[in-house]
């Protein structure tokens, strides 16, 4: 090899440690940044997060209507806020599965929630029918 092929040969061998470099700087510096993100989005309210009031209405079967239950929304946690046992996720979408149960009867439902309102159907042990949610 020439001498000329030898400095092309050094420049773009250094160009390669030089973008290598600078790959493993951003990787530290995302590295640092990124927990400190994870914990603000931990900690930042999710979009359902609240308190909404479920009223059920009765479709099919010999189940009394219009009986309404308050839920929590905390994360993708759902849970009770009173007024019987309530479990359930809900998904970054608005979709929601949901457990409850108030005194023997119990029911399990799906829906989506989106904004301030939300709505689905549920299944139980006699009955089945529709609901509507409010947040508070």
């Amino acid at each position: 090899m020439t001498r000329s092929h030898q400095s092309i040969a050094s420049v773009a061998v250094f160009a390669g440690l030089r973008a290598l470099r600078w790959i493993l700087a951003a990787t530290t510096i995302a590295a640092v940044v990124a927990p400190g993100a994870a914990d603000a989005a931990r900690r930042a309210p999710a979009a359902y997060d609240g308190t909404w009031n479920v009223v059920f209405a009765t479709t099919q079967g010999n189940c009394s209507s219009g009986y309404s239950v308050p839920f929590s929304v905390t994360g993708s946690r759902v849970s009770s806020a009173g007024g019987g046992r309530v479990s359930g996720s809900v998904g970054r979408r608005g979709n929601v599965a949901v457990n409850v149960s108030v005194g023997a009867s119990k029911a399990s439902g799906g829906g989506r929630l989106a904004g301030n309102s939300g709505a689905g159907a549920w299944n139980g042990d006699r009955c089945s029918g529709t609901w509507q949610a409010t947040r508070s």
